[in-house]
């Protein structure tokens, strides 16, 4: 064991969190918000490196001022190339690091990278997002849609589009853990569905159910959410002409809206591609949650950094 080493807790998966914990997490977030001076000082003297892979405006932004708003700093890196300084290993790298801050977010294409940084790390480590999991923005969508509806439990939310990617894995894991049922409305086709393993495991503890639907219109019926996102994820980027011919079918629009319920509101994790995945009329619609979703990223990430130092 290294030197200083210590037992820790981290957000490397959706997994990593019970019903329980994920509802305190929330409650300390809504908190955060509504008072946010009560935190100024929370994390005075800590120190959160952000390890960066790929480019992020929100995750970056975001996680700086949740730092900063709670009186600490957060330092940028960039590990664009897979290694830190003259192929210096992701493993000393990280060792190093365990050294100098109080907590670690990586931002990775590949969840092997991520947690071979928690297996290292003698702090919290926080998945900021991997072509796998992205927990931290389904917890802010858990925000967003509890202060829209006033509850999760017994809702319905469908996901739309690529049921294979990132955000709707997180999707499925987070909203069927705390008693929210999703339907993940995709293309045929294995690259286009979710993980059978990933099914498989939220299943064994969701609290709601998880379907998967391939016909649009009939999978956001009864909808209470609907969700979107990009088609073409970090890392795709060679399928772009397959996806682009594939997904114009699963595009978020006024009449798929319609479908769902009267008061259903319509949710992107961002950076949106208008026209495409979503329309503009959808997009600036009153029942849209986007920007407030964006939002609360700040928020959750203030909860989820302070909730994991505290562990």
């Amino acid at each position: 064991m290294d030197e200083g080493r210590r037992m820790v807790r981290h957000l490397l998966s959706d997994f990593d969190l019970n019903r329980e914990e994920i509802l305190e997490i929330l409650d300390l977030a809504e908190e955060m918000k509504g008072d946010p001076g009560r935190y100024g000082d929370a994390l005075r003297g800590k120190t959160l490196v952000m390890l960066f892979e790929l480019p992020s405006l929100r995750t970056r932004v975001s996680f700086e001022a949740a730092m900063t708003q709670m009186g600490g700093h957060a330092i940028f890196y960039s590990i664009a190339g897979g290694s830190f300084t003259r192929g210096e290993t992701l493993r000393d790298g990280v060792r190093v690091l365990s050294r100098y801050a109080d907590c670690i977010m990586a931002r990775v294409l590949r969840q092997e990278d991520i947690e071979r940084i928690g297996e290292v790390a003698s702090v919290p480590v926080i998945n900021g997002m991997t072509m796998k999991y992205h927990p931290c923005q389904n917890i802010a969508d858990l925000l967003t849609i509890r202060e829209k509806k006033g509850t999760l439990k017994g809702l319905k939310i469908a996901y739309v589009g690529d049921g294979g990617c990132n955000t709707a894995h997180s999707t499925i894991i987070g909203c069927s853990n705390v008693g929210m049922d999703v339907t993940v409305v995709c293309p045929e086709g294995a690259r286009y569905s979710p993980d059978p393993e990933i099914l498989r495991r939220a299943r064994e503890r969701a609290s709601g159910r998880i379907e998967v639907c391939h016909d649009p219109l009939e999978g956001v019926e009864g909808a209470d959410v609907i969700y979107t996102d990009t088609w073409i994820s970090a890392g795709m980027e060679e399928e772009k002409e397959e996806r682009m011919r594939v997904f114009p079918p699963f595009q978020v629009n006024s009449e798929l809206v319609g479908r769902a319920k009267e008061d259903c509101i319509v949710m992107h994790c961002l950076p949106a591609h208008r026209g495409y995945e979503i329309t503009d009329e959808v997009m600036d619609a009153p029942y849209s949650a986007v920007l407030d979703q964006a939002g609360n990223r700040m928020h959750t990430e203030k909860a989820i950094i302070y909730w994991l130092l505290r562990q």
